[in-house]
């Protein structure tokens, strides 16, 4: 029975490898790719919109450090309610409303009440947990206060605020499958129609499409890493391997690494 069960493991990976393969399952208006798309503009837009609903305020309640315990736990309730709770209740009182860009109103709401709270969290610790000495040397240079957000505080706390959007951005791409129970797009139609058809083999459009999922998720997660990197001041990025635990002076000198006489390990 066991080896019955492994079998047929190994034959529903080699079916979503030959569908994922199958150029035919990526043409079309139906195809993955228009799905991909979709999935992307759903998450895009989602996330967009909960960076410029949380970052502002919470930006300016982190630098008044005032107000964080009431913007986090309100921004909380997001979190605490499940999506696809949300979702139903925007379909009750909204139905299944539609506008340009954003989609379904129903799914929109749904993804921004979860991407908000990390989002608000990380930027308001991030921007109150600016040191105070480095605030009164801003101060003393005659920076005004919006001087001193722009040039001072965001570039010390961006690291924090990123990281935040970022798993604010895994989340909603792992979570936008849910607009496909209203008959939208997206990856999660083959989820839905997949487990609808799974009598006639539909298995594999709900495993290909999961696998497609959780590839953007991890596509997201890299990208965003990088672009918090790439945000993050020279000064505040972690040293290379070869440089922790070590001092200026004891890192080896581009004439010393080029004069090294050691030879290098010659596989056998």
């Amino acid at each position: 029975m066991i080896w019955a069960l492994v079998d047929d493991q190994q034959n529903q990976l080699v079916e979503v490898v030959g569908w994922l393969r199958d150029a035919a399952n990526w043409r079309g208006d139906r195809g993955a790719g228009t799905r991909l798309v979709e999935h992307v503009q759903i998450s895009a837009v989602a996330v967009l919109a909960s960076i410029l609903v949380a970052v502002p305020p919470a930006v300016w309640l982190g630098h008044k450090r005032r107000f964080g315990l009431v913007a986090i736990n309100i921004s909380n309730v997001g979190r605490a309610l499940p999506s696809f709770a949300i979702l139903v209740l925007g379909t009750q009182l909204l139905g299944l409303l539609e506008k340009p860009i954003i989609g379904s109103v129903s799914v929109f709401v749904a993804l921004v009440a979860l991407a908000v709270p990390p989002i608000v969290t990380n930027t308001y610790v991030g921007m109150a947990e600016v040191p105070d000495d480095v605030r009164d040397a801003a101060r003393g240079m005659g920076l005004s206060e919006s001087q001193m957000v722009r040039q001072v505080e965001l570039p010390l706390a961006l690291p924090l605020i990123m990281a935040g959007i970022r798993t604010s951005a895994v989340q909603v791409v792992a979570t936008a499958t849910i607009a496909a129970q209203l008959g939208f797009g997206g990856l999660g139609r083959f989820i839905i129609d997949g487990y609808a058809t799974r009598s006639s083999g539909g298995y594999t459009d709900v495993l290909a499409g999961a696998l497609l999922v959780a590839a953007l998720a991890l596509l997201t997660e890299g990208l965003l890493g990088m672009a918090q990197r790439a945000l993050t001041p020279k000064g505040l990025r972690p040293a290379p391997r070869w440089r922790r635990g070590t001092t200026a002076d004891d890192a080896p000198t581009d004439d010393e690494v080029s004069s090294d006489p050691t030879p290098l390990p010659v596989a056998a």
